[in-house]
C-alpha cells in the first residue's frame, strides 16, 4: 500500500536528481497513461537543450542553447510553440481521452510555465477527476506554488537517499490510484 493518499502526485529535486526516471519506472508497462515527459538534448556530451516526448511518441524540442526565442531560461532559449503543441496538446488530449487513467505531466518548470496554454492544462488536469502524476521545478514561482499548496496535491523530494525506494512506492500510488 502507498503512503500518498492523495489524488496528485508530483516529485520535485534538483536537475539530475532522478525524478522523470522515477515516473518513468512507475509508468512502465501501464497504457493507461497520457501525457508527456522531458529530457536532455546532447551534443559532444553536453547539454544543449530539452526535449519533449508524449507518451504516444510525438516529439519536440522543449528549449536549446541557441534557439532564437523571446523567453529565455538560464542559457537556454524556449520553444513555446512546442510547448503548446505537443506538451499541453498531450495533457488536453489525456483529460478528453476515455482510455487514460493516469495523466503524465514531467515537468511542470519555469520553461513549460512560460506558456498560458500549458499553464491552463496543468489546471485542467489538476482539477479533472483523473490522477496526476508529474514533475514540479523546487524553485518558488507564484504559478508554482499555487500548484503545490493545493490540497489534492502530494510533493514528494527525489534524492539520493529516497531514489531507491521511490519507483516502487510511485509504481504501488499508480496502481491503486488507476485501479478505482
Amino acid at each position: 500500500m502507498s503512503a500518498y493518499e492523495t489524488q496528485n502526485l508530483l516529485l520535485t529535486g534538483r536537475p539530475g536528481s532522478g525524478k522523470t526516471t522515477v515516473i518513468m519506472s512507475a509508468i512502465r508497462g501501464a497504457s493507461v497513461a497520457g501525457g508527456f515527459y522531458t529530457g536532455e538534448l546532447r551534443e559532444g556530451g553536453e547539454r544543449v537543450g530539452f526535449s519533449i516526448t508524449t507518451l504516444d511518441g510525438r516529439t519536440g524540442t522543449l528549449a536549446s542553447v541557441g534557439l532564437a526565442s523571446p523567453v529565455k531560461v538560464s542559457r537556454y532559449g524556449v520553444n513555446v510553440r512546442d510547448v503548446d503543441e505537443v506538451a499541453a496538446d498531450a495533457v488536453e488530449r489525456a483529460i478528453r481521452d476515455p482510455s487514460v487513467a493516469l495523466i503524465v505531466i514531467d515537468e511542470i518548470g519555469a520553461m513549460e510555465i512560460a506558456s498560458v496554454r500549458f499553464r491552463e492544462a496543468v489546471r485542467a488536469a489538476l482539477d479533472s477527476p483523473k490522477p496526476v502524476l508529474g514533475t514540479i521545478q523546487v524553485k518558488q514561482n507564484q504559478f508554482l506554488d499555487l500548484v503545490k499548496e493545493r490540497p489534492d496535491v502530494t510533493v514528494v523530494r527525489v534524492d539520493s537517499s529516497s531514489r531507491e525506494r521511490l519507483p516502487a512506492q510511485v509504481r504501488d500510488w499508480v496502481e491503486r490510484i488507476t485501479s478505482t
